[in-house]
């Protein structure tokens, strides 16, 4: 696959490679060859290699690695809208026939971030530059009067970056970091059990503009997905909910299921049709355990090799217990020692 798409290999370099010169980079801003991507690959650098920042999102998707671009009919300056926040700042949005449209950074966690810096070095590059600031992020609105055209970029504060660990799509899953001039990164491993989607798949679903739903499907997930749909990307399968491992140090995690997802509101209905309408659901959460995970699939395999067509009969229940049999299912599973029969399920004693 290196061999096949070198010219990624030549992209990603263009943005992690520290040692690239000022020439290097006036020639992507200002020469004969110059062009929106190439600006865009430059503020890109300037923001990974000089404040350590990562790059994700869909510049990675469909510049770095689909090489994919496209303008709207008009004048750039047509290009851009505004929308007031609630705070009242008016905060700038591109055409979303741009492709690419925008540049995602993450900050650095190690250290604050210096917007004036930044800012500085991009007005020694000739660089356009209009900064707006909400809780969560920078955003800057970028050659707005350039000839090859405007493009925004979201610098998003670290405390952002550490809990939204939850992604949509396999394609929006990279990204790239300094000084790892050949390499793909991703921003969840997904490559092990029980998803194992590898990154050579991930690379390959982008050349032929194919993506996996990664999360529980909600209104904001069906807007992306129409999004995508839109560009002319197709939907592959079945969504498959991705909860990233627990830290080192903890067995399990449990994480709340938005009452907003379909996922929820199926579960929701499930229950009720089997216990009764009276129920009263106070919340859902999912458990994340690999090591129980890594268990469950294997004897599943098992006794998949024991069935006739290779498919195991698979079936999901409820189970009842009490608050304190909660714990140790969450840790360690289900303990058929410690059961008795009860109306919905075996209930722990």
């Amino acid at each position: 696959m290196r061999r096949t798409f070198i010219h990624i290999e030549e992209k990603i370099a263009r943005i992690t490679d520290s040692k690239r010169t000022s020439i290097e980079l006036w020639k992507s801003l200002k020469g004969p060859r110059a062009t929106r991507e190439t600006r865009m690959e430059v503020v890109a650098w300037l923001a990974v290699c000089k404040f350590d920042c990562r790059l994700e999102g869909g510049f990675v998707r469909d510049w770095i690695v689909g090489g994919y671009s496209n303008k709207p009919a008009g004048p750039s300056s047509s290009w851009i809208s505004y929308r007031i926040n609630p705070a009242g700042t008016p905060i700038p949005e591109l055409n979303k026939e741009l492709i690419p449209c925008d540049l995602d950074c993450h900050l650095s966690t190690y250290w604050p971030f210096d917007i004036d810096r930044f800012l500085d070095l991009l007005h020694k590059y000739d660089i356009e530059c209009v900064v707006a600031r909400e809780d969560w992020r920078y955003i800057l609105l970028l050659d707005e009067h350039a000839p090859t055209g405007p493009f925004t970029m979201d610098l998003i504060e670290p405390h952002v970056t550490l809990t939204h660990d939850r992604i949509d799509f396999d394609v929006n899953n990279l990204s790239l970091e300094k000084d790892y001039t050949k390499e793909l990164g991703m921003k969840v491993d997904i490559q092990s059990k029980p998803y194992s989607i590898e990154l050579e798949t991930i690379v390959q679903n982008i050349k032929d503009k194919r993506f996996q739903i990664l999360r529980p499907i909600d209104s904001s997930m069906d807007i992306r997905i129409a999004k995508m749909k839109s560009r002319g990307w197709t939907q592959m399968g079945q969504p498959i909910n991705v909860i990233p491992n627990p830290p080192q140090k903890c067995d399990a995690i449990l994480v709340p299921l938005p009452t907003s997802t379909e996922l929820y509101k199926h579960l929701v209905q499930k229950l009720k049709d089997t216990i009764g309408y009276q129920v009263k659901i106070l919340s859902i959460e999912q458990i994340k355990n690999p090591a129980l995970e890594d268990a469950y699939l294997a004897m599943k395999h098992l006794i998949a090799k024991q069935c006739t067509n290779k498919i195991p009969n698979e079936r999901e229940l409820f189970h009842g217990t009490h608050g304190i049999g909660i714990e140790g299912i969450v840790t360690d599973g289900y303990d058929d020692r410690f059961w008795a029969s009860g109306k919905w399920g075996r209930i722990a004693k």
